[in-house]
């Protein structure tokens, strides 16, 4: 079977999830080649993807709802009955395992948010997860480009600290496009915020690089 479909089996089982859900779900990862798949289905009219409160993780988002048609791959998946919801007990931020000393999330958890956040303002994403090598995110608009680098709030003070003086210097090695946006995103905690408040405003001007606070709720706040 295919990406699409494994998730439109998923959908036609489940109902309406999110992105993140249906990763999980239907088995395909990394999630943004859910979010890809899902973009491709809802141009063939296969689903509709709309704003609500996903019934399995409890968190409002971009949901996907399967529309019906015919299967994807030479039949692989038969049309059943209208989808329905399967809501689940929603796991609060606070259950996950986490390796730091703060209440916030970590590196891909941030990217995850980031992605959503981007993808409802019509930006299509490219995520490098984990400790995949490259830019964290690029995403494009038409033909905006933005660079978006990601670090968590690691395990101790002194580690965030060189976090953040490591970002800055990965953000340096990826500006090669003058037409592009260049930003940080960072745990909002005070000791990152301290940081980006103390660092020159020269230095912010000259580089034009910004700064994307993400709280432990996904709130997000860009600094221009």
């Amino acid at each position: 079977m295919t990406n699409k479909d494994k998730i439109q089996a998923a959908l036609i089982k489940l109902g309406a999830i999110c992105d993140d859900c249906l990763s999980s779900a239907a088995m395909v990862k990394p999630r943004q080649a859910v979010n890809q798949a899902c973009r491709s289905l809802e141009g063939q009219k296969q689903l509709v993807r709309s704003r609500d409160v996903c019934p399995r993780c409890g968190v409002t988002k971009i949901l996907n709802r399967y529309q019906g048609g015919n299967g994807l791959s030479s039949g692989n998946i038969k049309e059943s009955a209208k989808p329905t919801y399967r809501p689940q007990k929603a796991t609060s931020r606070s259950d996950r395992v986490r390796n730091h000393d703060v209440e916030a999330l970590s590196e891909d958890e941030i990217k995850e948010v980031l992605v959503r956040w981007l993808d409802e303002d019509g930006w299509s994403s490219n995520v490098a997860w984990g400790r995949t090598p490259g830019i964290d995110i690029e995403a494009t608009k038409g033909k905006k480009r933005w660079v978006i680098e990601a670090k968590g709030p690691g395990s101790r003070p002194q580690m965030r600290v060189n976090y953040f003086i490591g970002i800055l210097g990965e953000m340096l090695q990826r500006m090669d496009d003058p037409g592009a946006k260049y930003s940080i995103a960072l745990p909002d905690l005070p000791q990152y915020r301290g940081l980006w408040n103390r660092l020159p405003q020269l230095a912010k001007k000259r580089t034009d690089i910004s700064i994307i606070f993400v709280t432990a709720g996904g709130k997000i706040e860009h600094e221009n």
